[in-house]
């Protein structure tokens, strides 16, 4: 069974490191942020392709984001700037529900804690998302497991769950999705996570455990081979950003530095494509996809 909270009659959990210290869980480790960043990309072969895009992503509480929402970033309903949980998991209008669901199925019941999501918002009604992180913590505040959603143009989503976690500490998974026609599906991901934490977001000055970092990296490496020592990665990319509290202000500010933000991931894909295709990258047609759409990492290797 799962250790709860119940919020207003709710059966959203909150984790329950600050009430356990004396703290309001809403105003000391709940508060929606945006991140200011850049996404980077590099191809080794068989053409080398490099670029860089700056942009911005949300990075909500989604445990009391739920039950509270945010003055910033309406939840399910249309807005500049926007949240709509039909655009995670199975599509259905309770993403929370869905990620509990699946943390039972894995064996990480233990994940009671705050789950942060880092994400696209949608931007004038849309949204594509390469790419989404779930980070599952356990009531202690210690990040207990990530959900990788991976989503490609096809209109299709594929779930990578990574299990037993450690920040700066790569764990592997082996591909078994569709997502570039210039990428066959075989081999290997690796997924690194690091976070820059500020000594005055922690719960506690004497603990590790904190509100949220100031800063985050998610890396992937792929390669068309098992990855290995040594070897150089087929590809090499990253999502980074600054963090900062989600109100008007910063909302302002990414909707006029980016006023089509998420309809430019739509547009740069296609363009990186046509680049390759000049590369003569080899096009390979699009399988089948999976039976299964979640695949569980199955190793770990020393940072």
């Amino acid at each position: 069974m799962r250790k709860q909270v119940a919020l207003h009659g709710s059966d959203h959990r909150l984790d329950q490191t600050a009430l356990q210290r004396g703290m309001d869980p809403f105003t000391d480790q709940s508060q929606a942020l945006i991140g200011f960043g850049q996404v980077r990309h590099q191809r080794t072969r068989p053409s080398s392709n490099t670029f860089t895009y700056a942009n911005y992503f949300v990075w909500l509480p989604m445990r009391t984001f739920s039950a509270r929402g945010s003055s910033a970033l309406p939840r399910n309903r249309w807005s500049a700037l926007s949240f709509f949980d039909s655009d995670h998991g199975e599509g259905a209008d309770n993403a929370l529900l869905w990620l509990d669901t699946l943390l039972d199925a894995h064996g990480l019941s233990h994940c009671t804690g705050q789950a942060w999501l880092h994400t696209y918002p949608r931007v004038w009604g849309y949204t594509f998302k390469p790419v989404s992180f779930w980070y599952c913590h356990t009531d202690s505040g210690e990040l207990g497991a990530v959900v990788v959603e991976v989503n490609n143009t096809f209109g299709e989503r594929h779930i990578y769950v990574l299990p037993q976690v450690a920040l700066g500490k790569p764990i592997l998974a082996n591909k078994t999705f569709h997502v570039s026609p210039f990428c066959e599906v075989r081999g290997e991901y690796r997924f690194t996570f690091m976070h820059r934490f500020d000594r005055s977001q922690a719960l506690d000055p004497r603990s590790n455990v904190h509100t949220h970092p100031s800063h985050t990296v998610a890396r992937i490496e792929y390669d068309d081979q098992a990855i290995a020592p040594g070897r150089t990665p087929t590809l090499l990319t990253s999502v980074s950003g600054q963090l900062e509290p989600l109100h008007a202000t910063t909302r302002q500010r990414a909707l006029w530095r980016y006023p089509l933000m998420t309809a430019a991931v739509m547009a740069r894909i296609h363009w990186q494509a046509l680049v390759l295709w000049r590369k003569r990258v080899p096009f390979i047609s699009k399988p089948k996809p999976p039976v299964t759409a979640v695949k569980r990492a199955h190793a770990d290797l020393d940072a």
